[in-house]
């Protein structure tokens, strides 16, 4: 039996030396197995979600196949957006939409809070059964969407390429871009210490399109929130990874937010990023996804690339710069997780 303490994955969050170097990914639960579609056929994605059996059976589905040194519980970064109101939904082809925008101080001040064991409680429900499969074996992280990306989503009404209307709000009324952070920050922190609660052991933020800020502007509209949040995380005993893509130019600001782990895509070389974020900081990632795709004396090579740039220095954990892509093949994930445990600093 492992003690949690001695799990290598919460050994590098800490910048601790580690016997190898721990990997996991993100979406390692999701639509490239078969196992996930034939399960996909018979239930939504929000049933899925919702019904914590169905969440942490998902969860588990890739831990023995692939061999990754933690489980992420299987949600969705907008869940808590239907409780605060503006509702959710999933459409086939065009991904999540919101059918109740914000659009003005009205559809902010109209927002509610949120109680997390009561509103998202099946979040907690399925960490607790995940923990109890997996005890012993590895840790089980817990996430939540970053304030930014979140309040994008509430704003944009779904995905967006220029985010001019989030953008526009930052500008011409911050004061209600503010209060909507706020709103969104105060959920957040609720959320993320009833997972740990539930047994999370760590926790990540993702901050999947802050990559559309200029510094100036992240560091006067985004960065106070997210540093509230992970400031607010700080009593609750697990780690923390501030994850995010497309901010390669913004990683000094990044890491000025906080966490335990500072997490970055592959748009960057992961020595630069480790001097830009600070040696003293542990980091992870940061394959590109596409790779997976690649014949396997390419893909070694590049994930050789990656771990011979973190030099040994203890506090990397290996990942992707962003999630696992639909229809990659699963023997080359596995690949990569028995390459990055082989892997030998030279």
């Amino acid at each position: 039996m492992t003690e949690q303490n001695e799990y290598r994955f919460l050994k590098a969050c800490r910048g601790e030396p580690t016997d190898v170097t721990p990997i996991w990914f993100m979406r390692q639960a999701g639509r490239y197995m078969k196992v996930y579609r034939d399960l996909k056929e018979k239930h939504t994605f929000l049933e899925m979600c919702k019904t914590p059996e169905l969440a942490a059976e998902v969860t588990l589905q890739p831990l023995d196949v692939l061999g990754v040194d933690a489980a992420i519980i299987f949600a969705d970064i907008l869940l808590p957006l239907e409780p605060m109101g503006t509702g959710l939904e999933f459409t086939a082809g065009d991904g999540p939409v919101v059918p109740r925008p914000v659009k003005d101080i009205k559809d902010v001040e109209k927002l509610r809070p949120v109680d997390a064991e009561e509103d998202l409680g099946f979040v907690g429900d399925a960490i607790r059964i995940v923990r109890q499969e997996i005890s012993g074996k590895m840790p089980l992280i817990g996430f939540a969407g970053a304030p930014f990306t979140l309040c994008s989503y509430m704003i944009e009404g779904g995905k967006s390429r220029d985010f001019t209307a989030t953008k526009l709000m930052m500008f011409e009324a911050p004061e209600m871009w503010s209060l909507l952070m706020d709103k969104v920050c105060t959920m957040l922190v609720d959320y993320l210490k009833m997972q740990v609660k539930a047994g999370a052991q760590a926790l990540q933020i993702f901050d999947s399109w802050v990559g559309c800020m200029g510094p100036y502007d992240y560091e006067r509209f985004v960065l106070p929130h997210t540093r509230r949040i992970i400031s607010e995380l700080k009593d609750s005993g697990v780690p923390v990874i501030n994850f995010s893509t497309g901010t390669s130019t913004l990683l000094d600001v990044v890491a000025r937010a906080g966490g335990d782990v500072v997490s970055f895509d592959w748009r960057i070389h992961l020595d630069d990023a480790w001097k830009y974020i600070g040696f003293d900081r542990a980091v992870q990632g940061n394959l590109d996804p596409t790779l997976l795709f690649a014949p396997i004396p390419i893909l070694k090579e590049r994930v050789k690339d990656v771990l011979k740039r973190a030099a040994g220095r203890p506090g990397h954990i290996f990942n992707l710069g962003h999630g696992i892509l639909q229809h990659t093949p699963v023997d080359h994930v596995k690949a990569v997780v028995d390459m990055v445990h082989e892997y030998h600093h030279e």
